[in-house]
């Protein structure tokens, strides 16, 4: 099938490279023109493991491409997915410019029956707003030429995307009634056939249905997280261990596993933008959503727990000692910065006098970029912040280590080195990725979101 794909961005890259591996002609267009010529040139606007390589072998094979040309664009796929981004605006809700710029840009150009897909995430309501746009502008034109306009939400994880698109545990279609609906709920089907042959994966549901869906579960996946952080931080007034509480209430498969790990609180561009934008759209209806007020409130003090477990240990002045950071990114396996917590950790100890070296294995440059930006007024802090080649790089002469993303690399390090190379053993994890009694028996001072000093003991389950 002949795709295009309007945004070039993290979505619009992993949708466009995957269906482009499964034989597909897409077509990837952007305004950017910048961003063209490094995806042609062979770069990457984003970090994504295996993405890269999945680009290179479709633009090889000519089944992908990169234009900033709209019109040819539009003239390529009678499937045009809009990938583009919807940032917070001021008020929290979604800034929908980009979509609706997008779906104008088609209304301008088509000349045939086309299917517009909405894969950015949105507002219940925008797909009738896509409609509304594009109809304007074919009548201005005096064109008739028929559309449908369906929802089909991303599920990506930034750092699994790949395997998450391949290999969706549901894939969500929201479409139409009657005639219109069913044109455009078989062309779909046809789309990702591929990925159903095992056994069918799609679920089909109205329109603003499926756009909700995509917001319930951020919201969803959020809470869980915020909970889970609030009874770490009362674990720690308690003496309860909560990696062995995670296990015991995971265990229930009415609760499950997934998402119940404890730490320094959630960051990136999903979950803070969508419970906000969920909020937003309840206050116009009169819902106040108290529980993802709560979820929010939590998850902003959760960025703070770490720089007063410190401030608790050293002193509120941390004039004259140097802290290594390891993890900037606000999850591993990607480069995205955006509401991370170590932005808001490094602030608050370059704020108390300290001085901090930091390192991360795939976010160097976008945290110069992001720090540039938070510390424009605070010439002195910037000053005190330094980026290190490598992790032990960053360990040389700390008086702490601060551990803020769980990439894998930090998770079985050579520890002998890393304390002979700290000032003093001493570390701050806000992942819980080492046993406290394993730590003790090495002589580290190990801090932790949740669990005893003592560790677990696993005559606990048998006392």
């Amino acid at each position: 099938m002949k795709i295009t794909i309007i945004g070039t961005g993290y979505v619009g890259l992993v949708t466009g490279a995957c269906f482009a591996e499964l034989g597909n002609e897409v077509f990837c267009i952007d305004i950017d023109a910048r961003k063209i010529e490094l995806l042609n040139n062979g770069g990457l606007p984003v970090y994504e493991p295996g993405l890269k390589a999945l680009i290179a072998r479709n633009l090889q094979a000519g089944r992908i491409r990169f234009s900033t040309d709209l019109a040819a664009s539009v003239a390529h796929g009678a499937v045009q997915f809009i990938a583009v981004g919807t940032p917070p605006d001021e008020d929290g809700s979604a800034d929908l410019n980009h979509v609706l710029a997008a779906a104008r840009a088609i209304g301008r150009y088509m000349s045939r029956y086309t299917l517009v897909v909405n894969k950015s995430t949105a507002p219940v309501g925008t797909a009738q707003r896509v409609r509304q746009s594009i109809a304007a502008e074919l009548a201005a034109r005096g064109n008739d030429a028929p559309f449908a306009v369906v929802s089909n939400p991303e599920f990506l994880k930034e750092g699994a995307a790949i395997e998450d698109f391949m290999r969706p545990d549901r894939i969500v279609l929201g479409c139409a009634s009657g005639p219109e609906g069913q044109r455009a709920r078989a062309i779909m089907q046809r789309l990702y056939a591929p990925f159903n042959r095992n056994h069918d994966r799609m679920l089909y549901m109205d329109v603003r249905s499926a756009e909700f869906t995509k917001y319930a579960a951020n919201a969803m996946l959020a809470t869980r997280i915020s909970f889970m952080n609030e009874l770490a931080n009362l674990a720690d007034c308690v003496g309860a261990d909560i990696e062995a509480v995670r296990r015991g209430i995971g265990a229930d498969p009415r609760i499950g596993y997934d998402f119940l790990y404890a730490g320094c609180g959630y960051g990136g561009s999903c979950f803070p933008k969508d419970t906000s934008a969920l909020i937003r759209t309840a206050r116009q209806y009169d819902q106040p959503l108290r529980i993802l007020h709560a979820v929010n409130a939590v998850n902003a003090a959760q960025k703070e727990v770490l720089a007063k477990k410190m401030t608790a240990r050293l002193g509120m002045d941390l004039s004259g000692l140097r802290f290594a950071i390891w993890g900037l990114a606000f999850k591993p396996n990607t480069d995205d910065m955006r509401e991370a917590p170590s932005r808001v950790l490094i602030a608050e100890l370059l704020a108390r006098g300290a001085r901090v070296t930091a390192y991360d294995p795939a976010a160097m440059r976008a945290a110069e970029r992001a720090f540039a930006l938070d510390l424009k007024h605070a010439p002195d802090a910037r000053a005190r912040l330094d980026f290190a080649e490598n992790q032990m790089q960053a360990v040389l002469g700390a008086d702490a280590l601060v551990i803020v993303t769980e990439w894998q690399a930090f998770k079985s390090p050579d520890f002998q080195q890393l304390r002979d190379g700290l000032k003093t053993p001493l570390i701050f994890d806000g992942r819980n990725l080492y046993e406290p009694a394993a730590m003790r028996e090495l002589g580290i001072e190990y801090h932790t979101i949740g669990r005893t000093s003592a560790g677990y003991d696993e005559s606990r389950d048998t006392a």
